[in-house]
This record gives C-alpha cells, structure tokens and sequence, in this order.
C-alpha cells in the first residue's frame, strides 16, 4: 500500500509542526507548503525538516496552489495557513481577508482543479463566536465575530462548507478553541505571560504589561488538537467539529498559574496596559466538544494546569539558555 501522503499549510506554524510530526509518526509522507520569504521561520521544525518536503506556494495565488497540488498529489490536504494574530487584523484587515478568507477559497478551487479526491480540512475558530449567542459554544451555536480576523474565519468556514455542497468535496473544518504550547508565538498572551514570567524570574524584567485580565478562554494543548484534525479526516463524510477543553479560564487566573510555577507572585509583576486592549473584546468563549467526542472518539488529555506548567518550564529553560 502507497503511502498516504499529505499536505499542510502553515507547516512552520505551531499547529502544523505538531501535525507533521503526528502525521510522519502515522508513516504519511508529508509536504509543507511555505511563501517565498526572506524570514522563513524553521525553528519550529527543525528537528523533521530532514523528514518532509518543502514546497513554495501561497494562498494569495491560486496558480502556485495548483502547481504544488499538481506535483505532490496529496491525498490529504491541512490548510493552517491564515494571518492569524487578532490584534494585527485591526492594522491590517485587508491583508487578513486576503488570507484568512480569500485565501481558503483560492486553495479549495485549487483542491477541485487539481486534486478533487483529497479530504481537506479547514482551520475555523473560536473566534468566529465572538459576542457569544450561548454559551457553552457547539456546531450549532450562531456566529457574531468580533474582529477582522473573527470575520475572515466565518466566511473561511462558509465558503469550505459551500464547496462542499456544491462540488462534493470531503472539506471539514474544525472549530478549535484556544491552543497553545511552548511553541506558541510570543504575540499571543499565553505565552507573552510564560515568556514574561521567566525573564522575571531570571532577572530580566519587574512587570509584564497585559490587557483585559478578566477575558476568559477554552484553552487546550495544541498537540491534542492536530489530533482531532486528523481524525475528522478519516471519518467517512466531511463535517464540522468544535474542538474544546470545555473548561473556562481567565487570563488573571492563567497569569497567576504561571507565576506560581516560578514561585513568584503576580499581583506583584502584573499591570494593565490600555495598548493591549481589543477595540470590540470577546469576553468569554467555552466549548462544546460533545461531537468530537462522539463521532470522532476525541478526548483532551491536558488540562490548563499542566499546559501552564509546561510553558513556564520551557520558557524558564529558553531564557536561561539565552543568558549562557
């Protein structure tokens, strides 16, 4: 039997770092996709990238998305790719629509030009709740986003959902909660806390300056959610799935997770800075995971404390690694 082979956008990404090593434990060969760039980021894949292929493509041309299709005939396809920092859609919305949203329609017209028979899965967020119509938030749950990038989500999982009506392609997407991992970007306040946490605690720095401390989120692993990923490729009919922990946690309580793991306390480093406040905030998102769990057998195995732990451990071993 020929290997199954797959393909990942965004593969030098949190997620499709994680993926790609599951996905080449599972003996797939895999195919990374990344934009011609003069800051190419490999650190994430340093250690597999003698084990994939690498090929130039970007989803804001369609002719390289068909080309790479052409050549690699994936039977799987991950597009993970988007801009996919929040605040910046608020500086640059365009260029978020172009990728986060036009973009997920250039590489499903791709996918039906030159590899129709591959199963797609597409990156949907929790984001796309935004002002929450219930809580906790299912596949059922109406959208109200709250950001460029809340929209650009939307109609990146509306336009899968219509291809796949419309031309029969398997698309699924995922509607994955907040996950995150030592490998998560230093942008994104789960690790602007753990990263902040260990410069304070090797000397380098007395506060951390964050936005709205009262913000509550799902936060999960991410190594357990390119789990669920994959599973919802190999179901028989395309679908969409919420991926969650189900249990919600403050940005204040996270923060004081992580400092105490360094035996620090975070009343004392803490400060609230208005330049980290969201011009229109998603106040709280929890998910229901009720169907992954049922059809896809899916289950988190992390819970928020241990993944603070982890964070904190390593970014206090990156830190001290940066002083040698």
């Amino acid at each position: 039997m020929a290997a199954r082979r797959a393909l990942i956008t965004g593969i030098t990404g949190q997620d499709g770092s994680y993926l790609a090593e599951l996905l080449l434990g599972k003996g797939y060969e895999v195919v990374g996709m990344v934009r011609r760039s003069s800051t190419l980021n490999f650190e994430r894949i340093a250690g597999i990238q003698d084990d994939i292929t690498l090929v130039q493509a970007d989803l804001i041309d369609e002719g390289s998305l068909i080309a790479a299709l052409r050549e690699h005939q994936p039977t799987e396809v991950y597009n993970l790719a988007a801009q996919s920092f929040v605040q910046t859609s608020w500086s640059q919305p365009v260029l978020t629509g172009e990728t986060t949203a036009l973009g997920v329609t250039r590489m499903l017209d791709a996918l039906r030009t030159a590899a129709p028979e591959a199963r797609f899965y597409q990156a949907s967020s929790s984001e796309m709740f935004g002002k929450v119509a219930e809580s906790p938030q299912s596949e059922s749950t109406p959208f109200y986003p709250r950001s460029p990038y809340g929209v650009a989500k939307v109609y990146g999982h509306w336009i899968t959902v219509n291809y796949r009506e419309s031309y029969g392609l398997h698309a699924s997407s995922g509607i994955l909660f907040n996950h995150e991992s030592p490998r998560r970007g230093l942008e994104f306040v789960t690790r602007k806390v753990t990263y902040g946490v260990a410069r304070i605690r090797h000397g380098l720095a007395e506060k951390l300056p964050l936005g709205n401390l009262e913000a509550e989120r799902d936060w999960g692993f991410a190594g357990d959610y390119v789990d669920a990923m994959w599973r919802m490729l190999q179901e028989d009919q395309p679908d969409d799935y919420v991926v969650a922990t189900g249990v919600t946690t403050t940005v204040r309580r996270f923060c004081e997770l992580a400092f105490s793991v360094a035996g620090l306390d975070f009343e004392e480093h803490v400060v609230q800075d208005q330049r980290f406040m969201r011009p229109a905030e998603v106040d709280l998102l929890i998910g229901d995971a009720a169907k992954a769990r049922t059809v896809l057998g899916w289950e988190p195995t992390t819970s928020v404390e241990s993944l603070v732990e982890i964070m904190v451990e390593a970014d206090l071993d990156l830190v001290a690694s940066q002083l040698r």
